[in-house]
């Protein structure tokens, strides 16, 4: 490795941790201020389960594109997905910024794999973020070796967070209130 890859990794490195804990503490943040007399955007957790979904869908289009040699559709389908996770962000946030939080209101059984499935999400959802960017920078760097290396622990933790995003929604809407 070359002193100038070493020194881009290292701003990368650095630039990973600001972002990784920037993210869910500013989320955080914003998911408990409401703005006033804002109108709630209950249009938006449909469209942004949606968008887990076509994640999910994309992360394994991306999967199969690069091990059929179609390094080009790979790199595309992954910076999508990229882009989709910053959408479904700014979405999630604007809906809880306008919108009271919604209770599950199922019982028994289902009340505890509804909580278990949303309190895995949540902790990965947060893992996720710096397993993306580093799988991410690897690329840039052109260390493939290391890009395959973490893409086998950043995917299907990225998978499952934007399944169970749709398992959540699934489970939670028809306790919205509308």
């Amino acid at each position: 490795m070359t002193e100038e890859v070493t020194i881009k990794e290292k701003r990368f490195n650095k630039l990973i941790a600001v972002i990784s804990v920037a993210i869910p503490l500013v989320v955080a943040l914003l998911f408990g201020f409401k703005i006033p007399n804002a109108k709630p955007l209950s249009f938006l957790p449909p469209i942004y389960a949606t968008i887990n979904g076509l994640t999910a869908i994309l992360l394994i289009a991306a999967v199969v594109a690069i091990k059929n040699g179609r390094e080009r559709t790979h790199q595309r389908l992954m910076t999508t997905n990229i882009v989709l996770s910053a959408l479904f962000l700014v979405m999630y946030v604007a809906y809880h910024m306008t919108s009271e939080t919604t209770v599950y209101g199922g019982e028994g059984p289902m009340k505890y794999i509804y909580y278990f499935i949303l309190m895995t999400h949540i902790v990965l959802s947060i893992s996720v973020i710096p397993l993306v960017l580093i799988t991410y920078s690897k690329v840039y760097l052109d260390d493939f070796e290391s890009h395959r290396h973490w893409a086998k622990y950043t995917f299907p933790i990225w998978l499952y967070v934007a399944i169970t995003g749709v398992l959540v929604y699934i489970m939670i809407s028809p306790y919205y209130q509308y």
